[in-house]
């Protein structure tokens, strides 16, 4: 999966990837009354708002970009209903040929960590089948459990030609508390950068491996550092745009290639109708505000790589 990720990479110019991070303060009013009068203010109700949401969206942007990125937790708040809505959102996303990577940041040991692993990019057994259930492209993975928490999921991914993102260096303010924790005079991040070089030297594609990590745009010396760290690792770059990351700090992040890297943004894209810069558009046109905020994310990104 990580050379489909590549190749789709190069076929859009535009190493994004959106964050299909719902909440309902980012859905419209219209779309929010319809799912209500069908489903009433109930989870059911808001899952059904999620989902319709995220189809506009995903149909206004499919061809721009190589891979979405919903976060599991923004589903999970409304139970079942909600799970449901992510599993559909999964479904219609692959339908369309983008690249899907599941933000589920598990982290467990064992057979915990084993069943996570089959939930998210395996399959498991019912009888005499074998059937996937969620069936995201990549997870991202917590690692401070140590191997016993990772290898699970590289094994299925070995069985499936999946991938990961492991954290390593996280975009949230207080991500220093622990990982920039001295540890023999060096801080833990190039530590996890360096077990998830040794994970990955295992565990190549063509030219990347599928065990990458994630590396936050707030933190552009960092990502510089762990670049050099990890240069077979694909890095996924959370951060860029309501986080405060921009075009030109994330230039590190990239190899002389121009690939090696992929920049999420989430509420930047799919709440863009409810930006200034984009209200023009308003709520009846939100999904062609995600649009015109992905391609000046790309113009961004792009004008920041040649200038580097």
């Amino acid at each position: 999966m990580i050379n489909k990720l590549v190749s789709k990479i190069k076929e859009t110019g535009a190493p994004i990837v959106a964050g299909l991070d719902p909440m309902l303060s980012y859905i419209p009013e219209q779309i929010l009354t319809k799912a209500f009068s069908e489903y009433g203010e109930t989870l059911e109700g808001a899952a059904e708002a999620i989902w319709q949401f995220n189809r506009e969206i995903v149909d206004n942007i499919c061809d721009l970009i190589p891979a979405v990125k919903p976060q599991i937790a923004m589903y999970e708040q409304f139970g079942v209903a909600g799970l449901k809505a992510f599993e559909r959102t999964v479904k219609y996303c692959k339908e369309k040929d983008l690249v899907v990577i599941g933000d589920v940041k598990r982290g467990d040991i064992g057979s915990t960590s084993a069943a996570y692993a089959a939930a998210h990019l395996g399959k498991v057994t019912v009888g005499a089948n074998r059937i996937s259930a969620f069936d995201e492209d990549f997870a991202t993975v917590n690692p401070y459990l140590g191997s016993d928490g990772v290898k699970p999921f590289i094994k299925v991914c070995q069985e499936e030609k999946k991938g990961i993102f492991v954290l390593v260096k996280t975009s949230n303010p207080s991500s220093g508390e622990f990982q920039d924790r001295l540890i023999d005079g060096r801080p833990l991040y190039e530590h996890v950068g360096e077990k998830v070089a040794e994970w990955g030297a295992e565990h190549m594609g063509d030219s990347y491996s599928y065990v990458g990590a994630v590396v936050g745009a707030t933190y552009p010396e960092m990502g510089k550092i762990l670049r050099k760290i990890m240069p077979k690792a694909y890095i996924l770059v959370p951060g860029y745009g309501a986080q405060g990351g921009k075009g030109a700090d994330l230039v590190h992040f990239f190899n002389e290639d121009g690939l090696g890297a992929i920049v999420n943004s989430s509420r930047g894209i799919i709440a863009a109708w409810q930006q200034e810069k984009y209200g023009k558009f308003g709520a009846e046109h939100f999904g062609e505000a995600s649009r015109a905020a992905v391609l000046d994310m790309k113009a961004d990104i792009a004008q920041a790589l040649q200038g580097r």
